[in-house]
């Protein structure tokens, strides 16, 4: 089996899995219990605090556990729709995460107003557009610091300095671009930022959400005073404690990332430009995360392209898992006004640090297998 699926998810570091094993099997106290037996729970969530605190330049106190970065990305919705219910429009790209593009329509069957910034044919944001959607009345700005399908990136630091002029909230959903480009929070103008353990070697159903102003109170899920009371629930506390093991890998893992798994992502482009002349790839005028390749193949739907690789042994999607299954092309590639009939075979590839070049090799092989025998 040849896993080229990353940006869905990833699988757990050898490192995290061993940190986190005694957290299920003797050390399962609630860490908010006033016993003595407790305690290593919560010293657990908070030595995990420290750590993602200190990869993303945040203090511990900014660190809002969360199940993930949907559930990160409503909690910023909601806090600043309901702290500033003077103000209704929100603004995003038209490339967003479903859980942006949920939260957006949402709001706006609520009657505010969303202005949906478009890209261009790169995937680049239409800078004067946004500029001229920032207004008085803007509550949140929500962007994406890397697209999850075409690992086109977007100039956070600038967009957030914008909103800041405007005195307008800014959310970043950083969930694709942790562990494979340096981030940090302590830039001007962000407010939030959303992250995801399983994109990094870390457990599925947790994730974090970055407050940088702490005293920004209003919990999305009420019913206890858990973290800093911006969240109620039982902390997940081997989740939490695999999450702070797989940040803390992070800056070893950079270097990999950003030099090996991109000379291999470069190769696989190369080779199935030269053997496969009509694939298109996306995004790549565009500084994109190292690790994703999103193309599209004329002719043949992705659908049947993936099924025929998932014969060979090779697993990968047609973009976003959390619209697999779905049988129109990309929103994202709609966005960028990629042609419905080249936008039906699109395939995405995404590397991660255990990657291995014969792997890549053995999907060029089999992609272009899978090509040649038509639709």
């Amino acid at each position: 089996m040849i896993y080229l699926d990353n940006n869905a998810t990833t699988q757990v570091a050898p490192e995290v899995l061993n940190e986190m094993l005694p957290f299920w099997r003797d050390h399962f106290a609630n860490p908010s219990s006033p016993y003595t037996f407790a305690r290593r729970s919560a010293l657990a969530v908070a030595r995990a605090r420290e750590q993602v605190a200190e990869e993303l330049g945040a203090e511990p106190a900014q660190v809002t556990f969360t199940s993930g970065g949907s559930e990160s990305i409503n909690s910023a919705f909601y806090a600043a729709t309901h702290l500033q219910p003077e103000r209704k429009q929100v603004v995003i790209s038209t490339v967003e995460h479903a859980a942006t593009l949920a939260c957006a329509d949402r709001l706006e069957q609520a009657g505010y107003r969303v202005v949906r910034v478009p890209v261009d044919s790169t995937g680049q944001l239409d800078r004067d557009l946004y500029n001229q959607a920032l207004t008085a009345d803007t509550a949140l700005v929500s962007l994406m610091a890397a697209n999850n399908e075409t690992g086109v990136r977007f100039p956070i630091e600038e967009l957030a300095a914008a909103a800041e002029d405007k005195g307008i909230l800014f959310h970043c959903d950083a969930t694709q671009m942790l562990g494979k480009e340096s981030f940090r929070v302590d830039v001007p103008g962000i407010s939030w930022v959303s992250i995801s353990a399983h994109k990094l070697h870390g457990p599925k159903g947790v994730g974090a959400s970055i407050v940088r102003q702490p005293d920004m109170k209003a919990a999305l899920i009420v019913g206890g005073d858990q973290e800093h009371s911006r969240r109620a629930g039982t902390e997940n506390v081997a989740g939490i404690v695999g999450f702070g093991a797989a940040i803390s890998l992070i800056p070893a893992a950079l270097p990999v990332m950003n030099e090996q798994i991109r000379n291999l992502r470069d190769y696989f482009e190369r080779e199935i430009q030269e053997k496969l002349p009509a694939a298109r790839i996306i995004g790549m005028e565009s500084p994109r995360l190292p690790n994703t390749s999103f193309f599209c193949i004329p002719g043949i739907p992705s659908e049947i392209l993936i099924a025929r690789l998932d014969m060979a042994g090779v697993c990968c999607s047609a973009g976003s898992a959390c619209a697999s299954g779905a049988t129109e092309p990309s929103h994202v590639l709609r966005a960028m006004k990629i042609p419905d009939e080249i936008a039906i075979g699109a395939v995405r590839i995404s590397l991660s640090r255990y990657t291995k070049d014969a792997e890549v090799q053995s999907c060029v092989a089999a992609l272009v297998a899978a090509t040649n025998q038509g639709a």
